[in-house]
């Protein structure tokens, strides 16, 4: 079977299809990451056109499938402790929630495969203990919630990680599974993972004393991140922080927030 070529009218109607279904705005130029991506579910279903694949997801006969095109146009790659200041401000609130007995709760909002609520969650052992902490990980991906639950990742991954984090919350892999690292047991089952859209209504949650939504809102519109932030921002309690990524910034997104220094906020 040749392989399909996408042509442009059918990836417009794939840059409209992830933006009705994600809330993300795919950028023009994109149609190799398109057609690479999805080759294999043409392939599965004996398809000859992008079309005919885009016809299956908008019949909603395959629900199942709907949710695989979208995990696999949104899928990125990450790592551990990306962007460090985040990650030491982190420290800074733990240890002081540890000498006031208080509980802490951390969302990352766009967790991908779970290096960053893990990293949240090693900087929260370390300072807490067994204390009262909790860390939730969502994604619209269940693919990549998946991969996360699972703490098996890439040795390369762990290139940013203390290495004492790594010694400590991390097994190496032998064998077969040389060139790899697992997190330890007992600190993947005090993650939590859940599927969530940040582009609908969100369910009862609870408040946070830290939301991490990073190097994710550059994919959104900006009428997208204005009411995504306004979602997160309701779950996030007076006081706590609001991180987003380095090289994104909440001008002419929100302007309820103290900035604190660049990419982190506070809450009044």
């Amino acid at each position: 079977m040749t392989v399909a070529t996408i042509t442009d009218r059918e990836f417009m109607q794939f840059q409209r299809f992830i933006y009705d279904a994600a809330g993300i705005t795919m950028a023009d130029g994109k149609q190799a990451l398109v057609s690479g991506r999805l080759a294999k579910r043409l392939a599965h279903y004996q398809m000859d056109s992008y079309g005919d694949y885009l016809r299956l997801l908008e019949s909603r006969a395959q629900p199942a499938e709907l949710q695989m095109a979208v995990d696999l146009l949104t899928t990125n790659e990450t790592y551990f402790f990306r962007e460090p200041k985040h990650f030491a401000l982190l420290r800074e609130l733990a240890l002081e929630a540890a000498d006031k007995h208080r509980s802490l709760r951390v969302w990352s909002a766009a967790s991908s495969s779970g290096e960053e609520p893990y990293s949240i969650a090693m900087v929260l052992a370390d300072a807490l203990g067994d204390a009262a902490w909790e860390v939730l990980g969502t994604d619209i991906s269940t693919r990549v919630l998946q991969r996360a639950r699972s703490g098996h990742y890439p040795m390369e991954r762990a290139s940013q990680m203390p290495a004492n984090y790594l010694k400590r919350f991390c097994l190496k892999g032998q064998g077969s599974e040389e060139g790899t690292m697992l997190i330890e047991r007992a600190l993947r089952q005090r993650v939590q993972f859940q599927h969530l859209n940040l582009n609908a209504p969100l369910p009862r949650m609870g408040t946070f004393d830290v939301i991490f939504l990073r190097n994710v809102m550059i994919y959104f519109s900006l009428e997208t991140k204005r009411q995504v932030v306004a979602r997160l921002l309701a779950q996030l309690r007076p006081g706590g922080y609001f991180l987003i990524g380095h090289s994104e910034t909440l001008n002419d997104i929100n302007d309820s927030l103290t900035a604190v220094a660049p990419s982190i906020y506070r809450k009044p």
